[in-house]
């Protein structure tokens, strides 16, 4: 097939990389976004701290499409039609030869959910959690509580988002501090799980009781959620805490778009692929990012890391397999956890395998590494700068 017509559904980590990846190969592709921009969620904990402008967390989608060579459709995807290889939006309707799914994930609902803010949500939520703290910083008092959960329908946790949380919860800490409001606004972390934070390896585990004491951080683990209020969260013991700001990050479920296509799916509603990353019983539909499922490491988690790798092992055993090379590539084999966790004055950082896992501390210098790691993301992306291997 001399011109196929190539889809790429989203435009986060995994569908920008894909698409990149894609027009590298010499392929014509069409990326469909909902949003203009690209959010980097990995940079977004410092605007409810103030360290970072809204508009410097965004990549130009216009931009990425000028200076890597793909065609940009703004549009909502409303309908996956595998039978007929159509795609349906709120504009239009596209067609396509090979399709590379990155429309990321939903959340798992919890009764009053839309009273909780998210720094993985909506990328306006990050403005809204400023918004709140500054009041509570002009009323010098009041109770912040931040918390993760997973999707029961999710047994090994693979759609846990935790380290933003705990980010934002010690960026939070650090602002109250400079503020010398720390013993007057109260900072809780919470949890559903009786041990947040286990993914990220036995090490950087039994380190976070050090960060929540040094933090001044309330914990509160092991507690089911019954429902959440405007002003108070309410557990399943029947115990409550008052809040002025709730920031809840609930586990990942797969979008309702996916889940009226016909794919093949999980119990969460993930796309099951294969470790080509390629959709199970569909030759020309790849799964990349967090709307795949990640199947036999129940220790890995999804991570923007996580989906451009999935894109470049994706993208690459689509070429070979269009130029008839026997060679495939496997994500499982380069699939890793890799967490900086940043908190305002220094920065852990963490990585695990299968077999191994590895932390280093590194006080104040780690906080900018992570802060010079925006920068160099964003301009590799806009080829002003050599992206190195591996990163």
């Amino acid at each position: 097939m001399k011109n196929p017509k190539i889809l790429v559904l989203g435009g986060g980590f995994a569908g920008l990389e894909a698409a990149i990846k894609l027009r590298k190969y010499g392929y014509p592709v069409t990326l469909i976004s909902d949003r203009e921009y690209m959010f980097i969620y990995p940079t977004s904990i410092w605007i409810p701290v103030g360290k970072q402008d809204f508009e410097d967390t965004k990549l130009d989608l216009h931009e990425m499409a000028k200076i890597h060579g793909f065609d940009l459709k703004i549009e909502k995807v409303n309908k996956i039609d595998i039978e007929n290889q159509k795609i349906e939006t709120d504009k239009s309707s596209h067609l396509y030869d090979y399709l590379f799914i990155a429309l990321g994930m939903g959340k798992h609902y919890v009764p009053g959910l839309e009273h909780t803010l998210s720094i993985c949500g909506k990328p306006g939520d990050s403005l809204l959690i400023k918004e709140k703290l500054e009041n509570l910083i002009a009323k010098g008092e009041g109770v912040i509580n931040i918390g993760f959960g997973g999707n029961p329908a999710d047994p090994t946790a693979t759609a846990v988002r935790g380290g933003p949380a705990f980010e934002l919860l010690f960026n939070i800490s650090l602002f109250l501090k400079e503020k010398g409001l720390r013993d007057k606004v109260k900072l809780n972390f919470f949890s559903p799980s009786v041990s947040p934070g286990k993914k990220m390896g036995t090490k950087a585990f039994a380190s976070l009781d050090k960060f929540y004491e040094r933090y001044h951080i309330n914990t509160y683990f092991g507690k089911g959620i019954k429902e959440f209020k405007p002003d108070e969260i309410i557990f399943k013991d029947g115990t409550k805490l008052n809040s002025d700001l709730t920031v809840y990050i609930s586990g990942g479920k797969g979008l309702k778009v996916i889940e009226e296509s016909g794919l093949p799916l999980n119990e969460a509603g993930f796309i099951e692929i294969n470790e080509l990353v390629r959709v199970e019983g569909h030759r020309n539909i790849y799964a990349i990012g967090d709307a795949a499922a990640i199947i036999d490491h129940p220790w890995a988690a999804k991570q923007g890391h996580v989906a451009e790798v999935m894109a470049d092992v994706a993208t690459y055993n689509f070429n070979n397999s269009m130029k008839h090379i026997d060679k495939r590539k496997s994500y499982w084999e380069k699939l890793h956890i890799v967490c900086v966790m940043d908190s305002g004055d220094a920065a852990a950082f963490i990585i695990r395998t299968e077999k191994k896992e590895w932390m280093i501390m590194l006080p104040v210098v780690g906080h900018w590494m992570k802060k010079a790691w925006g920068w160099y993301y964003k301009n590799t992306k806009k080829k002003k700068m050599f992206r190195l291997p591996g990163m």
